[in-house]
Order: C-alpha cells, then sequence, then structure tokens
C-alpha cells in the first residue's frame, strides 16, 4: 500500500461528522451513469476530512481508482443531483477550497469507497466504511426483495402512460371535431352543391327560439321547404318583392296549419337577402335561399349588431 496514505491528517477543524445509519446514507447514495455512488463532499463529513484534503490523497494514490471506482461529475450531472437535494447550491458543490470550490466534485462507487478507506486508514475510517458498506447492502436487499414491486409499479406506470395517450388522442378528436363544426363567420358554396346549402340553411333555421325573419326578393314553396325545418312556436316572417312572390295563398294557409306561424309583407327596398333569427343574429346570403347551391353563393354572418337593427328597421 502506498505509503503516503500516511501523510494524510483530518483538518484542524474538520467538518461535523455524519452519523452514519443505513437512513443516512441512503439519502446521500445516487444513482449516476447506472451506478450508486456518493459525493467526495459527503465522504469528506463522514471521514472527517476537508473535500481538498480528501481528494489529494486520491490523487496521490490514482492508480487505485480506475473510472469505475470514481468519476468527477459533468455539469448536467452536477445539475441532476442538485434537483434531488432539498437544500442544494452551488455553495454545496463548489466547498472546500478557499474562494470557493473551482473543480466539480468526484463520484465514488462502492468498490471506489471501499478503496478510499485503505487510502485514509484510521479507526474513524474503518467504522464509517463498515457502516456505509452496510447500508449498501441493505439498498441491494431492498431492491432485491421489492423486485416484484417495483415491476408492478413499472407496469402499472405503464398503463397509465398508455391510458394517457389514449385520452390525449380522443381529446384530439374532441378539439378537431369542435374546430370543423364551429360557425364560421363566412360560408362558400359552389353550383352542385344544393343538399350542402339545403343542410346548412335548415341549421341555421333551427337555431331560432322566437322569431325568424327572411328578406328575399323571389320564394316559392321551395323556400317554404326550408322554414318547415323551424322549432315549433317560432313565427316566421317572409319579406319579398310582389313580383319574385310565386307563393299563393292557399299555399300559405296550408302551411300554417302545419307549421304555424307565417306571414308575408312586400318590400321594394331590398336587393340582397339576409336571414335573422331572434332579432338578434343575422346573416347576408348571395343567393335566394331557394336556389341555394344551383350556383355559386356565400353566406356571411353579420358580426355587428347596429347592422342587423338597421336592417330591422327599414322592413
Amino acid at each position: 500500500m502506498d505509503n503516503t496514505a500516511a501523510k494524510i491528517v483530518p483538518a484542524s477543524t474538520p467538518p461535523e461528522l455524519i452519523e452514519v445509519t443505513a437512513s443516512s446514507v441512503q439519502n446521500i447514495i445516487y444513482t449516476i451513469r447506472g451506478q450508486q455512488v456518493m459525493l467526495d463532499f459527503d465522504l469528506a463529513r463522514i471521514y472527517g476530512y476537508e473535500v481538498k484534503a480528501l481528494n489529494q490523497q486520491v490523487k496521490r494514490n490514482s492508480g487505485r481508482f480506475p473510472d469505475d471506482f470514481m468519476f468527477q461529475l459533468t455539469k448536467e450531472e452536477i445539475e441532476l443531483v442538485k434537483s434531488q437535494i432539498v437544500t442544494s447550491s452551488d455553495s454545496s458543490f463548489f466547498a472546500g477550497q478557499t474562494g470557493g470550490r473551482r473543480k466539480a466534485p468526484y463520484a465514488f462507487t462502492e468498490q471506489g469507497i471501499y478503496m478510499l478507506a485503505t487510502v485514509l486508514r484510521g479507526d474513524i475510517a474503518e467504522q464509517q466504511t463498515i457502516l456505509i458498506m452496510r447500508a449498501f447492502r441493505e439498498m441491494r436487499r431492498f431492491i432485491a426483495s421489492n423486485a416484484m414491486m417495483f415491476e408492478r409499479i413499472s407496469k402499472v406506470e405503464l398503463r397509465q402512460l398508455e391510458y394517457e395517450k389514449e385520452t390525449d388522442k380522443k381529446l384530439d378528436k374532441i378539439f378537431e371535431y369542435i374546430s370543423d363544426h364551429a360557425e364560421s363567420t363566412q360560408k362558400v358554396f359552389f353550383d352542385g352543391q344544393i343538399y350542402d346549402a339545403f343542410s346548412l340553411i335548415s341549421s341555421l333555421i333551427q337555431k331560432a327560439t322566437t322569431d325568424i325573419i327572411l328578406i328575399d326578393g323571389y320564394v316559392d314553396t321551395e323556400t317554404l321547404d326550408l322554414l318547415s325545418k323551424k322549432q315549433p312556436g317560432v313565427a316566421a316572417e317572409i319579406h319579398t318583392f310582389q313580383k319574385g312572390c310565386r307563393l299563393t295563398k292557399a299555399e300559405i294557409t296550408i302551411f300554417n296549419g302545419q307549421y304555424p306561424s307565417l306571414s308575408t309583407n312586400y318590400i321594394s327596398n331590398f336587393h340582397d337577402r339576409f336571414l335573422i333569427l331572434d332579432h338578434t343574429t343575422g346573416y347576408h346570403i348571395g343567393a335566394s335561399i331557394k336556389d341555394a347551391g344551383k350556383k355559386c353563393f356565400a353566406i356571411t354572418l353579420l358580426e355587428d349588431q347596429q347592422t342587423i337593427q338597421d336592417i330591422l328597421n327599414r322592413l
């Protein structure tokens, strides 16, 4: 054994020794690079040495500490360990040297700790090392005896992860559905999309809860087909051109017998078509609703309430 081991002595005012118990040691054992290790500043407190003095002794006996016995932490590994320490701070890792520690801490594996005890020597080193080795042994026994439990926990976590992924997929579908079905401020129909146009206008009419006002210069029985989709008890008004109205009194009477109530009024001061629901929601329609989808046209939501009121005031 290297005689330089005898040259190292505890600091004149060593740090307060850590009481070595299974729990206290397990709290300062970290898993880094797939190995259970302890850090030099914790070992220095256990053995009653300054960090600098402990590492100097290791350096003098570097041949006894191969990479699988001891290694220096990277910046990423320092942050990993600091995140696990309640009172973590830079001073914890860069202490023990005048002006602050300038080097990253060293990590010692179980074999490295045993070798460290042979280098430091002394009764304290021997006694503390025995207690440390017992703590490592207790950890191994605990892990071995609870391996099945850990495996079950892993399976539960895996199932939970799969459940969360499946839930995320379902939520994505819901959000996609909401996005696809959210009311757009404008919808354009091209020639031939007769059913799509009929379906949209029907859905708009069904939203009314009190009344429907249709301003359309040209109406016929196809207009009545659309208005028949309204909710029961909702009143409907048609404002149209006298020459453009192809509805007979008999047809209106028959309609009212099944879908009350409908009234018609003749106008001459409107060119465009409008659909107003409950006096609050309005749509500008680029074609007579009876011809919806036969040619290219658009339906636009009127977002200005004052515009809707101005239209109503001109009826």
